[in-house]
């Protein structure tokens, strides 16, 4: 509600006094994102979901295999192996605790690319000051670099470093 009370154009008193709270607070929690509502917090499909982290709980319960445990799962042996050894192992292994950890760490902060690699900070800086829109400047350095994924950004990243 609060980010569509600010994308609607309210005040931040205004949104504010919606939760019986001041104003600092909302500037708070909208200036994190940069003003930007934040995407929906999902996983991707590659990730282990919840059901999944319980079968392998089950199965290290049940002592089976890894083997056994990836045939229920249809995922790789590494994949299995590695979700166990990164959260206790067979003995202290759990799947709701293996779970928050893994949405604890989707959290952490995530460096920008612009920041890492100041030449492409001034080739972006540069392009925007000769008017180009950070779509346009996306474009460009996907078609100049094409196999150089280190040189490329996305628009969005564009957009919310300038924000």
């Amino acid at each position: 509600m609060m980010w569509d009370l600010y994308q609607k154009g309210e005040s931040l008193a205004s949104i504010a006094s919606h939760f019986d709270r001041s104003h600092t607070l909302a500037a708070s929690v909208i200036g994190r994102t940069g003003g930007i509502r934040p995407a929906e917090r999902k996983r991707r499909d590659s990730h282990l979901t919840f059901e999944e982290r319980e079968v392998i709980s089950r199965g290290i319960a049940a002592d089976s295999s890894v083997r056994s445990i990836v045939l229920i799962l249809n995922r790789a042996p590494s994949t299995v192996s590695r979700e166990i050894a990164r959260n206790g192992g067979r003995v202290k292994y759990r799947a709701s605790i293996a779970d928050k950890r893994a949405w604890e760490y989707a959290k952490r902060l995530k460096v920008c690319e612009l920041l890492l690699d100041r030449m492409l900070s001034l080739t972006v800086a540069r392009k925007l000051k000769r008017g180009w829109s950070p779509e346009q400047i996306a474009g460009w350095l996907k078609y100049t670099y094409p196999k150089d994924q280190d040189r490329t950004v996305s628009h969005e990243t564009i957009y919310k470093k300038l924000y």
